[in-house]
């Protein structure tokens, strides 16, 4: 596997592996033979934590937009909805994941994958990606700090 890039989120280390492309809704995208696979960066998952469902709003081969909804995780943070990185095709989802998702957590960047998409939008660099990160994270912390103090 290539280097990885590293964002600082406090203590800890998200990996950003420079052998993919990322989008703001922080997945990133690997191209292969059957368009991107797409799956949730450390960065996600983190803010996320430990996820245990999964599920898919809309069948394998449904034309998408960048904010409809395609289905829902739920965390051990919360339930959240789920949306493409932008304008495509769903072409399959990694079905593995329904029946237990911790690879998510465990395998992200590998087995963790979510589907395949096909898409003529542009992505991040790694590094690009690293510097939207910089640019939202004093915002991200206080979502966090406010979320723990209304707990």
């Amino acid at each position: 596997m290539s280097d990885n890039l590293i964002f600082m989120m406090g203590s800890y280390e998200a990996r950003i592996p420079t052998d993919r492309a990322y989008c703001e809704n922080h997945m990133w995208a690997q191209e292969g033979p059957g368009g991107f696979q797409i799956g949730f960066t450390a960065y996600s998952v983190r803010l996320l934590q430990d996820i245990y469902f999964l599920e898919w709003t809309v069948d394998p081969y449904t034309v998408v937009k960048q904010k409809q909804e395609i289905g829902e995780v739920e965390s051990s943070k919360a339930v959240s909805s789920l949306y493409p990185p932008g304008g495509g095709k769903i072409l399959d989802f990694n079905e593995q994941l329904l029946d237990d998702p911790s690879a998510i957590n465990t395998d992200g960047y590998g087995s963790g994958w979510l589907y395949q998409f096909e898409t003529e939008m542009k992505f991040m660099t790694p590094q690009e990606y690293v510097d939207f990160l910089d640019t939202k994270w004093d915002e991200t912390q206080r979502v966090i700090k406010g979320q723990v103090n209304e707990g």
